[in-house]
């Protein structure tokens, strides 16, 4: 009854999003899209190749990981926080059979679904730009997934513990912004000084952007322990948001 309950919520968030996706796409789509022409095609006249690769083709499967990741924040940051404070739809959901267990549970698989939303439109687009070497690109959807299910979970804890919505910035500054800049989509890692790619290799962001850049290379080196990696993340982490949205909305 739970998986049903849960599946319930998620339904709820997918017909939302079927009204309202142009609005909240364009959003999502724009910003990675400008990266990538700003970035590949502008600054990339001025970089030499890396690994082999011309710069533009280097940042790709970064921008793919990283856009897939911003819509797993921003749909468990401001996204939950405004249906948890504002629009009070938590409340009129937890008035139902549904448990704050069922909720939190559904908010995070829809940021997981949206996070793949996002990848597989970001891949396209880099397909069309003639930028993929591989079908093997393809095979980095389960891996988003996860990831996207860890940015979730992050995300979800961050709003269970702000006092408030303008506090949100501090997680971006602080914690996304330092992500999205060291995790290996605009140069390699190995370039930064050993404690700072050593705390890289931590990231998730930086295991995703390494499966995106194999796959899309077509070939699968390094992608075994980035994924055992991930998953022992998203595992370890799993139980977090729920206590702490427990304790954020039942008091």
């Amino acid at each position: 009854m739970r998986i049903k309950r849960a599946w319930r919520v998620l339904q709820r968030h997918w017909t939302v999003y079927t009204k309202l996706y142009k609005t909240s796409f364009a959003l999502n789509f724009i910003e990675p899209v400008l990266y990538l022409v700003a970035m590949g095609m502008g600054l990339g006249v001025f970089v030499n190749d890396i690994n082999g690769q011309p710069y533009i083709k280097f940042i790709a499967p970064g921008i793919i990981a990283s856009s897939s990741m911003f819509a797993a924040v921003y749909e468990c940051t401001y996204g939950t926080y405004i249906r948890m404070t504002f629009q009070k739809t938590f409340d009129a959901i937890l008035a139902t059979p549904v448990s704050i267990d069922d909720l939190t549970a559904a908010e995070l698989a829809w940021a997981a679904v949206k996070s793949v939303i996002y990848g597989l439109t970001i891949m396209i687009v880099v397909a069309l730009f003639g930028l993929v070497d591989s079908p093997l690109l393809l095979l980095t959807v389960p891996f988003i997934f996860l990831c996207g299910l860890i940015f979730a979970e992050v995300s979800m804890i961050t709003t269970a513990l702000v006092p408030g919505i303008d506090s949100f910035s501090y997680f971006y500054t602080l914690f996304m912004t330092p992500l999205f800049l060291f995790s290996g989509i605009f140069f390699p890692v190995e370039t930064l000084p050993k404690v700072v790619a050593d705390l890289a290799w931590f990231t998730p962001l930086y295991h995703l952007v390494n499966i995106c850049r194999a796959f899309s290379a077509g070939h699968i080196s390094g992608v075994i322990g980035s994924a055992v990696w991930i998953t022992v993340v998203a595992a370890v982490l799993a139980v977090v948001p729920f206590r702490l949205m427990r304790r954020r909305v039942i008091q």
